[in-house]
């Protein structure tokens, strides 16, 4: 971890605030607000790509507006010998969007987009084979892709 401390000193930190914010950012924009020019920004956002402090870009769209108009968390209890083929299969499972191994009575924890309750049911029934489904349907989202801050790992 100390590599990283070095690596990721206040203005590194306040560049990668600002992409967390808005990756399509320019460097020349950001340079301004952080009081380098826009290729000493480039240099750093490089070298940040390089130790994979990023990890990199991604858009994010609006599951209603694709047509997805349930988002679920599922979790799931694994039956004896069933963790492994599933672990191989959850990556082909166009509904999730994200997915987890944990701790704890349930195995995994999936986040999910499905068209409506009949999608759901569907899936749910792909699903049962592995374990035992748990299903909490998202009325909305309180905190969502929140940037990650220097003030989180300070003590």
């Amino acid at each position: 971890m100390g590599t990283f401390n070095n690596v990721i000193d206040d203005l590194n930190w306040r560049i990668l605030g600002y992409l967390q914010g808005n990756a399509r950012e320019s460097f020349a924009s950001i340079g301004r607000k952080v009081g380098l020019t826009p290729p000493a920004v480039a240099e750093r956002v490089k070298k940040l790509e390089d130790l994979g402090v990023i990890m990199g870009y991604k858009t994010f769209l609006s599951h209603t507006l694709t047509g997805h108009q349930l988002k679920a968390i599922i979790t799931l209890r694994a039956f004896m010998g069933k963790l492994k083929p599933f672990l191989d299969v959850v990556k082909n499972f166009d509904e999730v969007i994200n997915c987890y191994r944990v701790t704890g009575n349930e195995n995994i924890v999936m986040e999910v987009v499905l068209k409506d309750q009949f999608h759901l049911e569907h899936f749910i029934d792909k699903l049962i084979q592995y374990g035992e489904t748990r299903t909490h349907i998202i009325l909305s989202e309180v905190v969502s892709n929140a940037p990650i801050a220097k003030k989180n790992i300070e003590k």
